[in-house]
C-alpha cells in the first residue's frame, strides 16, 4: 500500500482557518430542541468595548472544553455567545469619540446622542467575538445575543415591572457611591479600595461666647468643611463633657452649628471630636439621621463646589483641597497636618476617587430575594468549584444591602417610570399604556402623552445581565415557550470570583423569582491571570501580552495548552511564554508521530507480530485507565489534571512506547492488522485530546482515514473505557524498567542500538514477565535471552523488583565500578525499607488507614527485604 506524503512541519495558521470554517459551514456548533440530554452555556457576555485579553481566554477556553466534551457524549450542547452594552465604559468611550470630534454631549440631544452610540457600538461590538473564534469558541452563533437588542430590553423592562408591582422597587434619597467622572452613581462592588498616603489636617472651631477657646477636629478632606452641620463627640468622653448644648462657628464661612454626642465616635483617632458633613460620608449621613441635622451638599455631579459652599465655587474638589488648608492658616484654623495613610474608594470603571453623595435613586430590595438563592448555594443544589467560594458568596448574601439600580447615563436600559406634572408617577412598558395609567391615577381623561415625562436615568448593565441565562432564551416575555423549557436550567457557568456579588448571586436570585429554579448548576471559578511574577497583567506593567500575537506564534492549540496545563480551578494561573512554547511543541510531538505511521508501507499478507500484539494489547487496557481517571477528573473540574494525563499518555505512552513497540524494521513493511490497530488507537487519543485541542486534533484525525464530506472529530462519540487490569499495566512497567535497564547499560558501555546484546535473567517473584519476552527482545534488540540459575561472570548486571538481569560483556566489565553500583542500589533500598518500617511501627497509621493501604506497606516491605537478599548475595558474589 502506498505510504501518505504528510508535510513535515504541523502549519496551524492555514489549519485553524480551514477547520474553522468547515466547523461553521457544517453547522456543528449549532442546536436545536431535540430529544437528547441538553448541556447548555451561557457565555459570559464581555463588554461591546472590550477586545480580548488573557482572562477571556482562559475563560473561554474553559467553556469551550466543556462543551465539546458534551457533544462528543451525545449531548445536545448549547453554548451561547453574546456581548454586554457596558453602560458606564461605553458612554465614557462614545464621549470620549465626540470630544475628539469637537463635539460635547451637552450639546447633543438624547437621541441623537444615542444614535451615535448604537454607530459605535456596531462598529466595535463585534470584535471580541470574532477574536473568540480564532481561539476556536464553539458557540452557536446563530444564537448571538446583546443585552439591549430587542428581545433582553423587552425582558428587562418587563421585569422592573413586575418587580415593581410586587413592591420590590421603590425610589428614594440614599447616600451613595458617586462617580464624578461619568456623574453616575456605582454600587458597593464597583468601588475598589487602595491604599493612599494621605495627610491629617487638624482644623480648629472657635466656641460660640468665646474669643480663645477652640475644639479641634482631625480630617483628611478639609474641602468637605464646607458643608459641616455638627461637630461630634463621644457621650462617654470626660474631656468634653463641658462642651454639650454649645455651638461652635464652621471654619471661613462661619455657620454656627451643634455639637453632639454619639456612641459612633472613635475617642482614639485624632483628637476625639469628629466633625460632621451629612451630604459628603455615608457614616455623617447615618449621625445626621439620629440627630437630626442639616444635610448641605456643596459639590457638583461632576466633583466641583457648588453656590452652597459658598466659597471656591466651581473649583474642583481636588484644587479646593489645595486651596483651602492656606486660607485655613491665614484664618488661624489650621493648628497642624500630618502624614496619613487610609484607604481610599475609587471607581472601577472610571479609577477616579469616589464622592459619598445623597441622590435620589431607584433600589430593589434584596433581602427576600436572597434567601433563597443563599440557600441553593448552601445545600449544594448549586455547587461551586473550588467549594471556598461558598464563605465568601455566604457572607455577602448574609449581609446583603439593597441594589441601587440606577445610573445617570443615557446609553442603556432607560427606566419605564413616566412623572406626572404633580410629582406621581406610574410604571409602563411603552408611552401609550403609561398615558392610560396616568390618566386613570390623575381622573384626567384630557392628559397627553406631553403631560408625561419618562425618567430620564437607565438602569444598572447587571440589571440586565442578571437575567441573561433566561433571557437568551426568551424565558421572561415568553416564559413557557420550547427553548427555554429545554435548555434552562443552564449546566455550567464559568466566570472569575471577582464578580460573584455582580452576577452569579444576581442570577441565582433572578432564577428562583422569576422561574422558581436554579439558573445553573456548577459554578466554575476561573483564577487571575499573572505574569511569572505573580503580577496583575497590566497595560501600565507592560506585562499583558496580545493574545491574538500569542496565537499567531504558537497556534490557538498552543496557547489553548500553556493557559490549562497550570491553571487549577480558583487558583492563579502564572503565565509565561514557555507555556504556550510547551504547547506549540506538543502539536508537533503529535504530527511527528502521525507522520510515523502514515510513512509506513502496509503488507496485508504479513503475520501480526506477538510484540505488536502485546503493545496492542496493552496500549487498549491502558488507555481505560487514563479515559476513566480523565472522566473522574472532568467530573470535578480538575481540567489541568485532565489535559495533563491526555499529554502524558500521548507523549509518553503512545509515542515513546507503543509507536516504538509496534514500528516495523528499518525500510520494512507492517502487517495490515497492527496498523488498522494503531489507527484506531490513534483515533481514541485524538477525541480525548479533541476539547483541548480541536484543531490539531481535527487535522490528523481527517488524515488518518479517509472522511466522508461532513464529518469532523468533534461529533465522534467520546471514548468509552472497558475494564481496568491493573496487573496487566503493572507488569508493563516491569517491562519498561528492564528495557530501561538495558538502554542505561548501552549508554554507559557506548553500545550502539543497533548492535545486538544478549540478555540473562535469574527470575524472582516479581519484575521478569515472561509473556511479554518478544516485547522485550525487540525493544531491546537482543540476540539471546534465556534463564540462569546463578549470576554470570563478566557481566553488567540491573534488577527490577526481585528479578536481575545480566548483560555479558566479557572483560568489558569492571567489577570494581559493579560493586560500587550495587552498594548503592543497596543503600538506597535498605534506606527505603526503613521508612516503611517506621511507617507500619506506627500504631495510629496501622489502626486509622484504609486496609488496602496497609496492605501495600507490607508489599513493599516484603519486596524490599527480598531485594536487599539478593543484592547482598551479587555483593559476596563480586567480591569473592
Amino acid at each position: 500500500m502506498a505510504i501518505m506524503e504528510i508535510p513535515s512541519k504541523y502549519d496551524p495558521t492555514t489549519v485553524e482557518d480551514k477547520w474553522y470554517k468547515y466547523w461553521l459551514e457544517n453547522k456543528l456548533f449549532h442546536s436545536e430542541p431535540d430529544e437528547r440530554e441538553p448541556y447548555t452555556i451561557v457565555i459570559p457576555p464581555p463588554n461591546v468595548t472590550g477586545v480580548l485579553h488573557m482572562g477571556h481566554m482562559l475563560n473561554n477556553t474553559i467553556q469551550d472544553i466543556m462543551i465539546r466534551r458534551a457533544r462528543m457524549q451525545g449531548k445536545n450542547a448549547c453554548w451561547v455567545p453574546g456581548t454586554d452594552h457596558a453602560s458606564i465604559a461605553t458612554e465614557a468611550k462614545v464621549v470620549a469619540k465626540l470630544l475628539s470630534e469637537g463635539i460635547s454631549k451637552d450639546s447633543l440631544s438624547r437621541e441623537e446622542f444615542l444614535e451615535h452610540a448604537w454607530k459605535w457600538t456596531h462598529k466595535h461590538g463585534g470584535i471580541i467575538l470574532e477574536q473568540l473564534k480564532k481561539l476556536g469558541a464553539s458557540c452557536d452563533w446563530d444564537r448571538t445575543c446583546f443585552t439591549m437588542d430587542k428581545t433582553r430590553s423587552d425582558s428587562v423592562i418587563r421585569v422592573f415591572i413586575d418587580l415593581y408591582e410586587k413592591g420590590y422597587i421603590y425610589r428614594g434619597v440614599r447616600m451613595v457611591n458617586w462617580d464624578p467622572a461619568a456623574k453616575t452613581a456605582v454600587s458597593d462592588e464597583e468601588v475598589n479600595y487602595k491604599e493612599e498616603k494621605s495627610k491629617l489636617y487638624y482644623v480648629r472651631y472657635r466656641i460660640e461666647g468665646t474669643e480663645d477657646q477652640y475644639v479641634t477636629v482631625a480630617t483628611t478632606r478639609p474641602e468637605t468643611i464646607l458643608g459641616d452641620t455638627a461637630v461630634c463627640v463621644n457621650p462617654n468622653d470626660p474631656r468634653f463633657h463641658h462642651l454639650v448644648g454649645k455651638k461652635v462657628f464652621v471654619p471661613l464661612i462661619n455657620r454656627l452649628v451643634p455639637i453632639i454626642q454619639d456612641d459612633y465616635v472613635d475617642m482614639e483617632f485624632g483628637t476625639g471630636c469628629l466633625k460632621i458633613t451629612p451630604a459628603h460620608d455615608e457614616n455623617d449621613y447615618a449621625i445626621g439621621l439620629r440627630h437630626h441635622l442639616e444635610v448641605i451638599d456643596t459639590f457638583n455631579d461632576d466633583g466641583t463646589l457648588n453656590e452652597k459652599a459658598q466659597l471656591l465655587v466651581g473649583v474642583d474638589r481636588f484644587e479646593a483641597r489645595k486651596q483651602i488648608v492656606p486660607m485655613l492658616e491665614k484664618a488661624g484654623n489650621l493648628v497642624k497636618i500630618e502624614d496619613y495613610n487610609n484607604k481610599v474608594g475609587f471607581s472601577e470603571r472610571t479609577d477616579v476617587p469616589i464622592e459619598p453623595k445623597l441622590s435620589a435613586q431607584w433600589f430593589l430590595k434584596m433581602g427576600e430575594l436572597a434567601k433563597p438563592a443563599l440557600d441553593a448555594v448552601e445545600s449544594d443544589q448549586i455547587r461551586f468549584y473550588p467549594s471556598k467560594f461558598k464563605n465568601l458568596y455566604r457572607h455577602w448574601m448574609e449581609n446583603i444591602k439593597d441594589w441601587c439600580i440606577s445610573r445617570q447615563l443615557w446609553w442603556g436600559h432607560r427606566i419605564p417610570v413616566y412623572y406626572l406634572a404633580d410629582g406621581s408617577f406610574v410604571v409602563a412598558e411603552n408611552e401609550e399604556k403609561a398615558l392610560a395609567l396616568a390618566k386613570e391615577k390623575s381622573g384626567n381623561q384630557n392628559l397627553n402623552i406631553n403631560d408625561l415625562r419618562q425618567e430620564e436615568d437607565v438602569l444598572d448593565t447587571w440589571a440586565s445581565s442578571w437575567l441573561w441565562p433566561i433571557s437568551v432564551f426568551d424565558g421572561v416575555c415568553h416564559p413557557e415557550n420550547k427553548e427555554i423549557n429545554y435548555y434552562y436550567p443552564t449546566n455550567l457557568l464559568v466566570t472569575g470570583h471577582d464578580i460573584i456579588f455582580f452576577w452569579v448571586a444576581r442570577m441565582i436570585m433572578s432564577g428562583y423569582q422569576l422561574r422558581n429554579d436554579l439558573p445553573f448548576k456548577d459554578v466554575y471559578f476561573t483564577g487571575m491571570v499573572r505574569d511569572k511574577k505573580g503580577r496583575k497583567m497590566s497595560k501600565q506593567l507592560g506585562n499583558s501580552p496580545d493574545p491574538i500575537e500569542l496565537m499567531k506564534k504558537y497556534g490557538a492549540d498552543g496557547v489553548r495548552v500553556g493557559m490549562l496545563l497550570c491553571s487549577p480551578a480558583g487558583g492563579d494561573l502564572l503565565f509565561d511564554e514557555s507555556l504556550p512554547e510547551q504547547g506549540r511543541n506538543f502539536s508537533s510531538k503529535i504530527w511527528n508521530s502521525l507522520r510515523l505511521i502514515k510513512g509506513w508501507e502496509i503488507d496485508p499478507a504479513l503475520a501480526q507480530p506477538e510484540h505488536s500484539r502485546l503493545a496492542i494489547e496493552w496500549f487498549k487496557i491502558k488507555l481505560s485507565e487514563v479515559i476513566l481517571t480523565i472522566d473522574d477528573h472532568f467530573s470535578k473540574y480538575r481540567l489541568s489534571d485532565a489535559l495533563m494525563l491526555i499529554y502524558n499518555t500521548i507523549r509518553d505512552e503512545f509515542s515513546g512506547w507503543l509507536l516504538e513497540i509496534i514500528k516495523p524494521a528499518y525500510q520494512q513493511p507492517i502487517d495490515q492488522k497492527t496498523y488498522d490497530e494503531a489507527i484506531e488507537l490513534f483515533d481514541q487519543v485524538l477525541r480525548l485530546l479533541h476539547p483541548f485541542m480541536p484543531f490539531i486534533s481535527e487535522e490528523i484525525w481527517q488524515l488518518l482515514k479517509e472522511r466522508k464530506p461532513g464529518q469532523s472529530i468533534m461529533v465522534q462519540s467520546w471514548p468509552a473505557s472497558v475494564a481496568p487490569d491493573a496487573e496487566v499495566t503493572e507488569k508493563f512497567e516491569m517491562l519498561k524498567e528492564a528495557i530501561a535497564g538495558i538502554r542505561a547499560i548501552r549508554k554507559e558501555k557506548e553500545i550502539a542500538n543497533k548492535e545486538p546484546l544478549s540478555l540473562c535473567i535469574i527470575p524472582g517473584e516479581k519484575g521478569y514477565v515472561p509473556e511479554l519476552n518478544p516485547v522485550l527482545v525487540k525493544m531491546g534488540n537482543l540476540s539471546e535471552l534465556k534463564e540462569v540459575n546463578e549470576e554470570v561472570s563478566g557481566s553488567m548486571s540491573f534488577r527490577v523488583g526481585t528479578s536481575a538481569f545480566y548483560i555479558p560483556l566479557g572483560s568489558a566489565v569492571n567489577v570494581e565500578e559493579e560493586i560500587s553500583k550495587i552498594e548503592e542500589e543497596l543503600k538506597y533500598t535498605m534506606g527505603f525499607l526503613d521508612s516503611v518500617m517506621k511507617k507500619m511501627s506506627n500504631e495510629r497509621f496501622v489502626k486509622n488507614a484504609p486496609a488496602q493501604v496497609v496492605e501495600l506497606e507490607k508489599k513493599k516491605q516484603a519486596d524490599a527485604e527480598e531485594k536487599i537478599k539478593i543484592l547482598k548475595e551479587r555483593l559476596e558474589s563480586l567480591r569473592n
